[in-house]
């Protein structure tokens, strides 16, 4: 028994070997120019000792963020043992991210450069690794919404995806771009983005979505999951926590309910139309900025599969005269922030280049959930996209009422 638990331990020490020389090889060379015997070298075993373990060099590669996120998730929910405020946990975990990612550079730029280009890592285990951390924040998330300190009228996953996208262009301008020293070092700057986007508004004093509000929502939910026929007043009444009579009190009967919903959406339409074609303050640039960036990239989906995948996950990209006009497109965002600041509409605490990251990563994120790994079914892509618009004006303005 003894002997079989030392051969048991000789095993995963040479595995870990392993995988600790591929990933210092990896990360010098890039994973296309890394070969077997160069890796087999630097682990002072032969070729043949590899394939004992690895099936293939992929296998290889997606053993390195395996290992780590493992490792990740153990450490981070240690961190995080404690913390009641869930202002404090999202805050906590973002660091975390950061700081481990700036503790551990290879692993980061391997996961990010490297796997995240590799269509096969999404059918991995080390994916659904991935997806389990992931996991952690949304669970903060939504935690948050449920005890009301962040808002519950907005899909989590969306944020989820807008955070950890912003996380991963922190990693590309301090590993890759080299704009700054430190990803961590950014942790307030991206808190004072997130945090407007999500805070519920009794926390955050901004003016609260009334009761009429609330019911037209959750009316409007449950009419398109069981239809007008089968919804009853009780259950609108519940679901937006109110009494049934309250329901009553602003609407003479059901149908009059059903009708105010695309009333009210139609009065929204007709603002969206006039700021749509005035374009004069910084704010009505930057949502149309958002919703032109969507557009471009969704009407060519063999496109957007390249460069999400193919490209910006490419380390070469980055010096390459491609990522100079891609530069100048993003320095838009970045100027209407700016003018946004000066104009006193945005607030002065914003970060023009931690805004670019958010709006970039979020954008990725989302496409790589639409259409990479072909989750698009019942995905109502414009509720979405109006969403993301309204959580990236959110960030930056000083009256959230006044984002529209």
């Amino acid at each position: 028994m003894t002997y079989k638990i030392m051969n048991n331990i000789l095993i995963s020490e040479k595995r870990d070997q392993i995988i600790n020389a591929a990933e210092q090889v990896i990360a010098k060379h890039g994973f296309q120019k890394s070969s077997i015997s160069e890796i087999a070298n630097q682990a002072n075993v032969s070729a043949s000792v590899i394939y004992q373990f690895f099936k293939s060099k992929d296998e290889l590669l997606f053993a390195i963020p395996e290992k780590r996120v493992i490792e990740i998730i153990s450490r981070l929910k240690k961190h995080l043992n404690g913390i009641r405020n869930h202002e404090s946990l999202l805050g906590k975990f973002i660091w975390f991210h950061l700081h481990y990612n700036d503790l551990h550079r290879s692993y980061a730029n391997i996961l990010l450069l490297e796997c995240r280009s590799n269509e096969d890592f999404y059918n991995s285990k080390t994916y659904s690794l991935v997806v389990d951390y992931s996991r952690i924040l949304l669970n903060i998330l939504n935690n948050g919404a449920k005890e009301g300190v962040f808002r519950n009228d907005i899909k989590m996953y969306i944020v989820r995806d807008m955070i950890f996208g912003a996380l991963d262009f922190q990693n590309i301008t301090c590993s890759v771009t080299n704009e700054i020293n430190e990803s961590a070092m950014d942790l307030d700057d991206i808190m004072s983005l997130i945090l407007p986007m999500i805070m519920s508004d009794n926390r955050s004093g901004v003016k609260k979505y009334d009761k009429y509000d609330n019911i037209l929502m959750s009316a409007e939910n449950i009419f398109s999951q069981k239809g007008f026929a089968k919804t009853t007043i009780a259950e609108i009444a519940k679901s937006a926590g109110v009494g049934e009579g309250t329901v009553y009190e602003y609407f003479n009967n059901k149908e009059d309910l059903l009708f105010a919903i695309p009333d009210k959406r139609f009065k929204n339409n007709l603002k969206q139309f006039k700021d749509a074609f005035e374009f004069r303050t910084p704010l009505q640039k930057l949502r149309r900025l958002i919703r032109i960036y969507f557009s471009l990239f969704l009407t060519d989906r063999n496109f957007l599969k390249i460069f999400v995948l193919q490209v910006q996950y490419n380390s070469k990209f980055y010096e390459s005269n491609a990522y100079e006009g891609f530069k100048a497109y993003f320095k838009i965002i970045e100027n209407i922030i700016i003018e946004g600041k000066n104009k006193k509409q945005f607030r002065k605490d914003v970060n023009p280049r931690i805004f670019r990251n958010l709006f970039l990563g979020a954008f990725n994120h989302i496409a790589l959930r639409w259409f990479i790994l072909n989750k698009k079914k019942n995905i109502d892509m414009v509720k979405e996209i109006d969403q993301v618009v309204n959580l990236l004006s959110s960030a930056v303005v000083f009256d959230k009422s006044k984002q529209e």
